[in-house]
């Protein structure tokens, strides 16, 4: 992960940090501030648990320090099987986001993590099934209306096989 700073003569690369496996790998969704300027972000592969991580950066001066929020599962074999989009994050700072192969059926999941006391709680607000008539495969980033709904779409599953859109409702 890396950071581009304008200068006169172009742009200078910084490396924010490098991720080595436990902490995740394949980070291929953006990243979100929260307002103290923390950068939370999740990988599609890597953790302790094979199915990605959700982490974040957090300045301490001229540095980062990276924090594993939670390692996912899912099927490492079948890779991604974590998030391959950002995450999305409400006013009370719980994060949301979907699996492409995380759930009961490794299917994928759309998922919501809460502060808890120095750790990350895990609910799962929908795991996707077998039978792909509600979808499979959360590959689109997640958004959520101010009544709490959240919205997004799979790659597979629905009546063609060719994704859906959903909306989970609290």
């Amino acid at each position: 992960m890396y950071e581009l700073t304008p200068t006169q003569s172009g742009w200078t690369e910084t490396i924010l940090h490098n991720f080595f496996g436990n902490d995740g790998s394949m980070l291929w969704g953006g990243l979100i501030f929260d307002s103290a300027g923390n950068l939370y972000g999740a990988t599609a592969s890597g953790g302790v648990n094979g199915g990605g991580t959700v982490f974040e950066l957090s300045p301490s001066g001229s540095n980062w320090n990276l924090s594993v929020l939670y390692s996912l599962s899912g099927e490492p074999q079948q890779r991604p099987a974590g998030p391959v989009s950002g995450l999305t994050m409400d006013a009370a700072g719980n994060l949301y986001g979907g699996t492409t192969k995380d759930g009961l059926d490794d299917e994928g999941a759309v998922f919501k993590l809460t502060p808890n006391g120095g750790s990350w709680a895990y609910t799962s607000l929908h795991d996707f099934d077998n039978n792909g008539q509600q979808g499979q495969s959360a590959w689109g980033s997640v958004l959520r209306d101010t009544a709490g709904n959240v919205y997004g779409t799979t790659v597979v599953g629905g009546q063609n096989g060719n994704g859906v859109v959903f909306e989970i409702t609290p």
